[in-house]
């Protein structure tokens, strides 16, 4: 992208498409986990539609540049940022996650953040709206559950619930 203001406008289909089933919103559930442990902005930024309305904690987030400019704040303080996501329930067009992620802060204080998201999605497979309640936990270096090498959390990684989170 030459104008990291504006990302990539693309409408492109991305698959699974709904109504979702059980299936295919877990499908979509791990393309999100994926594309968030990549920590690129833009990347991420493509799977929501250009007119994306997010609230995330307080923050209030319209369309794909505030997106790109948030993840852009978010990662530049949450480091080393590990994130597992689950599927919680799902009907047509929506979906809602419970996940949590694990991260330091540039004092090397380290957390783990719980956090429950409902997502909607319009016809091509991208979210039109997320709404996310994230609550931070302190913890030691030495409670971290999540130490596969940044990036996509590998398939033999417990999930959530094998976690007891």
């Amino acid at each position: 992208m030459s104008d990291t203001n504006q990302p990539n406008q693309s409408n492109a289909p991305r698959p699974p498409l709904p109504p979702f089933t059980r299936e295919t919103a877990m499908q979509k559930v791990r393309a999100a986990e994926d594309g968030w442990n990549t920590r690129d902005p833009e990347r991420v930024a493509l799977a929501y539609t250009p007119d994306s309305v997010w609230r995330n904690r307080a923050e209030f987030v319209n369309g794909r540049g505030e997106i790109v400019a948030f993840l852009r704040r978010k990662w530049a303080k949450e480091l080393d940022y590990r994130l597992i996501k689950e599927i919680w329930a799902h009907d047509g067009n929506r979906i809602a996650v419970r996940f949590a992620y694990e991260w330091h802060d540039d004092s090397g204080n380290w957390f783990r953040s719980y956090g429950n998201e409902n997502w909607e999605f319009d016809e091509n497979g991208l979210m039109a709206r997320r709404l996310a309640c994230i609550n931070d936990l302190p913890i030691r270096e030495s409670d971290r559950r999540y130490r596969w090498p940044l990036g996509r959390r590998p398939d033999d990684h417990p999930g959530l619930s094998d976690l007891g989170l």
